[in-house]
């Protein structure tokens, strides 16, 4: 008899995990609906009341994120909201059309009409989903009651980097890739359940529950990670897209600039921060002549995941877009 070596054993071991555990986290029904959007379902997850005359809130995450799951409890405590799944996350089906954010607007108002949730919205794009709010807000003016930016980039620097943050990109674009095979072989799954990502992002262990364990499951499934590495490898062409929406008209925005792109810390030592750090006040600079009902908020104690870091700061943002009157479209 030939004996297994105990590498074999420990990847068999990990592999079967992570089969049982996707298959135990499927027998329990997604917190919301999915709908077909042409040819493959999203997942819409709506929570809070309808209030006449205050917008639906609407959010789209970050690249790569899902975060929305974790601000539903308090955003719809202050009117209707409503986070989906973009395509190829969490309880949503993956879409054979690009990446990038043209499809990614077509999708979501698809999935807006489809789930009969009437407009206006208040629109909240968190990093990457700023792009995508942008251009939506550009193509449905009408919809578009206000929107907060959380962090949010600019095309016209985003797609000038210097060599130092293009670079960068590759490497988080190849630990995708990576962890599309370690999130197979269960590994990812792992180290979630040993409570990794709590200790490397603490703030985690303050959030609800419920919220973390949805936020979880789509890390772990190996289709999250490949389509970040799409939607990253795509960010240029996204870049492009959006350039169309520079003047937003009068609608109100808020953005929420971070204090730093990463909080300084010792593995920060060994990237870019102050460059990046740089081509974000750049960026800011650039978002602030998107219209000119235009209000920045601080996030003072944040990194880039103000979502984390500050949940508080995009709370405010829509507290002071709902308590303006003007933000209907009816009214403009």
């Amino acid at each position: 008899m030939i004996p297994i070596p105990v590498q074999a054993l420990l990847l068999i071991a990990t592999t079967l995990y992570q089969a049982l555990g996707c298959w135990r986290a499927d027998q329990s029904p997604p917190p919301g609906q999915r709908f077909d959007v042409g040819g493959h379902r999203l997942h819409l997850h709506t929570a809070g009341s309808y209030k006449s005359g205050q917008p639906t809130i609407v959010l789209d995450h970050s690249l790569g994120g899902i975060e929305g799951y974790l601000l539903i409890e308090a955003l719809s405590q202050l009117t209707r909201t409503c986070i989906y799944d973009r395509a190829g996350y969490g309880w949503s089906d993956r879409s054979r059309a690009p990446r990038t954010s043209r499809a990614i607007v077509a999708e979501l108002d698809a999935l807006l009409t489809q789930a009969a949730i009437e407009p206006p919205y208040l629109l909240i794009g968190d990093s990457f989903g700023s792009y995508n709010v942008r251009l939506y807000a550009h193509q449905f003016p009408q919809k578009v009651a206000g929107i907060v930016l959380t962090d949010g980039l600019h095309e016209r620097t985003m797609l000038q980097l210097p060599w130092s943050l293009k670079a960068l990109k590759l490497l988080f674009v190849s630990g995708f890739v990576m962890s599309v095979l370690g999130s197979m072989l269960g590994l990812i799954r792992l180290l979630s359940t040993c409570g990794v990502f709590e200790l490397l992002k603490p703030e985690l262990r303050h959030l609800p529950p419920t919220a973390l364990k949805a936020v979880k499951r789509s890390f772990c499934r190996p289709q999250h990670w490949i389509t970040m590495a799409q939607e990253m490898l795509a960010l240029d062409q996204s870049g492009r897209q959006v350039q169309i929406a520079q003047d937003l008209g009068p609608v109100p925005i808020m953005s929420i600039k971070a204090q730093s792109f990463f909080k300084p810390s010792f593995w920060t030592r060994f990237i870019p921060l102050q460059r990046a750090n740089q081509v974000r006040d750049h960026m800011h600079h650039d978002l602030a002549q998107l219209s000119p009902n235009w209000v920045e908020l601080q996030a003072r104690h944040s990194g880039h995941f103000v979502w984390i870091d500050q949940p508080e700061m995009i709370i405010e943002a829509v507290q002071i877009l709902l308590a303006n009157p003007s933000n209907s479209p009816s009214a403009r």
